[in-house]
């Protein structure tokens, strides 16, 4: 099964004051107001005062703020939700998964959106978050039930702007997320580590990337006994590391930016099995990955002139007679000894060989994600991610990403006086430390000791990934969390341009 084609979504634009006409092929219409709106405000809208009335009735900063039907052809539902000029992008973010959800509960059917009421240099942003909201609700998740789902939205319409708002950078990324969550989603027997490779390797010729599969017998003479470990309980031999490349232009030998993702198809726990509640989610364990293909969709839409590599680590973690266990030592690509403690703790030894790959090719910066520790989602909930770098000055750009983008972040420490609890006795260290207490700082510290040539490294340990309700404009529980906090640091932040 392939994800369902990413072309651009049909986006109609209708720039001036909202008529009667404009609103004539609404089933349904978001308006975004401020708290206290003026009557005037209201007077730019068809029945503008029926729905004044309706507004005075509810109570001002719920979501939606109130409802009304307008009195045309279509009987079209008015879902209004009121936002705070000084609202962050998490909350304009949130505003929007909210009314959207409002709006899908009817029929399908064309949903416009109208933000009246904001100076001229909030609008566009507030349109695009309120789109990207709209984008990720139409996009069809894997369904394998005999009746197919119908689309709750057919067509989007922004009306009300005074100038046409340019949603490029919106549509790029809710493409990166959607085909994140969509992989994330795919059950783990129709998405397993063969399939998603051959899935790769389709995209990459689809999108002129280049593609490396490096299956595990070139591993095993990369030497890289982290990644086999994990790999050797697998019943097939189709784990593998695979390398994509993005080469806009002229082909450039260096990546400014190096994406690496987690991608355990499924983790039972291993020899350390886990229990049923635990287990039951398992198949989103490669969410890393599909972040890391994801972000780089994202950037191959928008053709930016940067250089990307992405690497995905791809196995499954699995019981067997030839499954790792506690005790074993292993030895990684870079030489340094692994002795194993927690068979569950795998997500950081399949990272080590890729990280060790990644970095030997001397890009500007690496970005890696993971579904790594249940010890970040202790720490700050699965409202955030937590964010490590072997770059400290980096924290303060990291979580002004974070804010910019509308996906939380919060950094961490990491250094040598962490790795003192992951001494051993037979090895380098151990991979984790019995004891648990701070794991995610500590996997983080252990995953800094395989990125080699000093390159500048941030590490995503994704807490968020998982979130019931959804998050900010994300309303399923695989969020896709990264794709677009990537994307703000490439275009915001110019973070693989900086002199780290």
């Amino acid at each position: 099964m392939t994800p369902p084609k990413l072309k651009s979504f049909q986006i109609i634009q209708r720039p001036g004051r909202v008529d009667a006409k404009s609103l004539e092929p609404c089933d349904q219409l978001l308006v975004i107001l401020p708290p206290k709106p003026a009557a005037t405000l209201f007077r730019q809208l068809p029945q503008g005062r029926q729905m004044q009335q309706v507004f005075r009735k509810f109570a001002t900063g719920a979501a939606p703020a109130f409802t009304t039907r307008l009195a045309n052809k279509r009987q079209t539902l008015v879902i209004a939700g009121t936002l705070s000029k000084q609202a962050s992008q998490f909350e304009q973010l949130s505003l929007g998964r909210k009314l959207v959800a409002a709006a899908c509960a009817e029929k399908a059917g064309s949903l416009g959106i109208c933000v009246i009421g904001f100076d001229a240099a909030a609008l566009a942003g507030i349109y695009n978050n309120i789109l990207a909201a709209a984008l990720a609700a139409s996009f069809p998740l894997p369904s394998f039930k005999a009746e197919k789902p119908t689309a709750a939205i057919k067509s989007l319409r922004l009306l009300g702007a005074q100038e046409k708002i340019d949603t490029s950078r919106t549509e790029a990324e809710a493409k990166g997320n959607n085909l994140a969550r969509w992989l994330t989603t795919m059950p783990p027997n129709k998405m397993d580590a063969a399939a998603y490779a051959k899935l790769a390797r389709s995209m990459a010729r689809e999108n002129q990337w280049s593609f490396k599969r490096f299956g595990t017998k070139e591993l095993g003479k990369l030497g890289a006994g982290a990644f086999l470990a994990v790999a050797q309980g697998n019943e097939n031999d189709s784990a593998s590391i695979i390398r994509i490349r993005y080469r806009p232009g002229k082909k450039a030998a260096r990546a400014d930016l190096s994406l690496v993702g987690k991608g355990i198809i499924f983790d039972t726990g291993g020899t350390n099995l886990k229990p049923f509640a635990s287990m039951l989610d398992m198949h989103g364990d490669m969410q890393g990955s599909a972040v890391a293909l994801g972000t780089l969709t994202a950037i191959s839409e928008l053709q930016l002139p940067i250089a990307v590599d992405c690497w995905l680590a791809l196995t499954e973690n699995r019981t067997g007679p030839d499954a790792y266990k506690s005790q074993d030592v292993v030895t990684a690509a870079n030489g340094k000894t692994i002795q194993t403690i927690h068979t569950d703790a795998e997500g950081r030894m399949a990272l080590a060989d890729t990280l060790v790959l990644a970095s030997r090719e001397k890009p500007a910066i690496i970005f890696d994600y993971a579904t790594l520790t249940g010890t970040c989602v202790s720490a700050i909930t699965t409202r955030y991610s937590g964010v490590f770098t072997n770059r400290s000055t980096l924290h303060p750009h990291l979580k002004r990403t974070g804010k910019n983008s509308g996906e939380r972040v919060w950094p961490f420490p990491i250094g040598a006086e962490f790795l003192e609890d992951l001494k051993s006795s037979v090895a380098d260290f151990m991979q984790c430390s019995p004891k648990g207490a701070g794991d995610h700082i500590l996997a983080a510290s252990f995953l800094a000791e395989f990125i080699e040539n000093d390159t500048p490294w941030v590490h995503m340990d994704l807490s968020a990934s998982d979130n019931d309700d959804g998050l900010a404009h994300v309303g399923s529980k695989f969020t896709g969390f990264g794709v677009r906090y990537t994307m703000s640091a490439i275009l915001d932040e110019n973070l693989f341009k900086a002199k780290l």
